[in-house]
């Protein structure tokens, strides 16, 4: 995490170096492929390093602390990071940024994360094929409720995320019958409730940590499941067009708290059963289906939008039933698991 953090630090000062010497579309396209490589090193570290931190029954309460300050960052940042930007430019955006790296860099320094150096054994393409092959292996052969626990969450994202992520803009500026500009003003308003429930959601997971079993965590799935039925009905029922944005706002807004919920339970267990020495292989695996699950799901969505364009409400109700499924698959492959 350290070197992660001072390479973007470093990665920052060259942006900046460069601005205006270079193609300006080539250049933020590289720096971007290089930041969102970064952040597929670095999510996966920081889910390893939580079991070496924290006991078992602390696991859910210091997944929440991450969620929580992850969603924090994301509402508040965009805001200061834009205001910042309106006034003084591009500059000053990013010599803050540089400098809250190297500050990251600078205090992660000084924790101590207990771990034991494995054995490193040819070169990185080698060590990686191997420790994938161990993580694959272990789920397959000793704890197969762990092949389950990434692909239900990829699901998630795939079935609510990226609906809202595509669905949302559509249905509130071009379906609702408001006008561009209160539209898009009110997509924003969403937006901000969404991020919301993102806090809340963090919040909860911490606060009732020790109240919800795993075993219930289907009932979260059917909880976002039932949501979409309204969204799906105001776009069909003569509904005035603020009560249908509200009920619409409602429901996004419950939903994020209910799979921000689920996705923490399901990490927290993963984290629980995984000896600590496969922990940053597990995790690795994790998120890279879940981060491939949201674009596939983006350009299914995308496609089904223009094509159902005048029955939209059709998308959410299929949703329904698509997430009803998951619900049923997470309590039959969690019905008899034994608390973590």
């Amino acid at each position: 995490m350290v070197i992660l953090d001072f390479a973007t630090a470093i990665l920052t000062f060259l942006c900046m170096s460069l601005l205006g010497r270079v193609n300006l579309v080539i250049l933020i396209l590289v720096v971007l492929i290089c930041l969102y490589g970064i952040q597929g090193a670095y999510s996966p570290s920081i889910q390893a390093s939580i079991p070496a931190l924290v006991g078992r029954d602390e696991l859910m309460p210091a997944n929440a602390v991450v969620t929580l300050v992850n969603s924090l960052a994301g509402l508040i940042g965009p805001v200061i990071g834009g205001a910042v930007y309106g006034f003084y430019g591009i500059l000053p955006v990013l010599f803050i940024s540089m400098l809250c790296f190297l500050a990251s860099a600078v205090m992660e320094i000084f924790i101590h994360i207990p771990y034991k150096r494995g054995k490193a054994t040819g070169n990185i393409f080698q060590i990686v094929k191997t420790d994938m092959r161990e993580g694959i292996q272990f789920v397959r052969n000793e704890k197969t409720i762990l092949a389950k626990v990434p692909l239900l969450i990829a699901a998630v994202n795939m079935v609510f995320s990226a609906l809202l992520i595509i669905g949302l803009p559509v249905v509130i500026t071009q379906k609702l019958g408001f006008g561009e500009s209160l539209g898009n003003r009110l997509y924003g308003y969403c937006e901000g409730a969404m991020a919301t429930g993102g806090l809340l959601g963090g919040l909860l997971s911490g606060v009732l940590a020790k109240k919800i079993s795993i075993r219930n965590g289907h009932m979260l799935i059917f909880a976002c499941s039932f949501l979409m039925i309204p969204i799906g009905a105001v776009l069909v029922l003569p509904i005035p067009e603020i009560v249908s944005y509200l009920i619409i706002v409602i429901c996004c807004f419950l939903m994020i708290i209910a799979s921000t919920f689920f996705s923490i339970e399901m990490m927290a267990y993963a984290q629980a059963v995984t000896p600590a020495d496969l922990v940053g292989k597990i995790m690795s695996i994790a998120m890279c289906l879940c981060m491939c699950a949201s674009p596939l799901g983006q350009a299914i969505y995308g496609w089904l939008f223009q094509i159902l364009s005048e029955k939209v409400y059709f998308i959410f109700f299929v949703a329904a039933v698509l997430s009803g499924g998951l619900g049923i698959v997470s309590k039959k492959s969690f019905e008899g698991l034994t608390e973590f």
